[in-house]
């Protein structure tokens, strides 16, 4: 019985290590997808139906599952443009995005990174097409460097 208790103890303890790996991970995916859309300029309103450092549709919001700041009301005509102008929830709308519609975009049997950052541009449906070389070498001189 106390071997039993070890081994569990033992298992949530790698799994509570793969999760904050995978979370560390997938922060600097964002990190790097939000460099190579807009240089992460915070300061970027709205601009021809995409918003935010991310340069996020509304669509791509809503299909997020439309996240909030604070107590927001999801339905509010405000809550689109108030959440992809903040770091923070934009970060939650990109990341809710491409864990929904994850897939292995570039047919290397590994999906990473560069799936996502595909996915976030292209929408998942385009993600295998190419996209545009200087986002692929600044997503890729990001990742390298991190």
């Amino acid at each position: 019985m106390r071997g039993l208790a070890i081994l569990l103890l033992f298992g949530s303890f790698i799994g509570l290590l793969f999760a904050q790996q995978e979370n560390a991970t997938i922060d600097s995916c964002l990190r790097c997808i939000c460099n190579a859309v807009s240089n992460c300029n915070q300061k970027v309103g709205c601009e021809s139906g995409v918003c935010g450092p991310f340069r996020i549709t509304e669509q791509y919001w809503l299909d997020a599952a439309k996240p909030i700041i604070g107590t927001d009301d999801p339905n509010s005509n405000e809550s689109y443009v108030d959440c992809t102008t903040n770091l923070k929830c934009a970060k939650t709308t990109v990341r809710n995005y491409v864990t929904k519609y994850s897939k292995d975009c570039n047919g290397d049997g590994v999906i990473d990174c560069y799936d996502y950052a595909k996915i976030h541009l292209l929408g998942p449906n385009s993600c295998t097409e190419t996209v545009h070389k200087v986002y692929k070498d600044v997503l890729l001189d990001c990742l390298s460097a991190s």
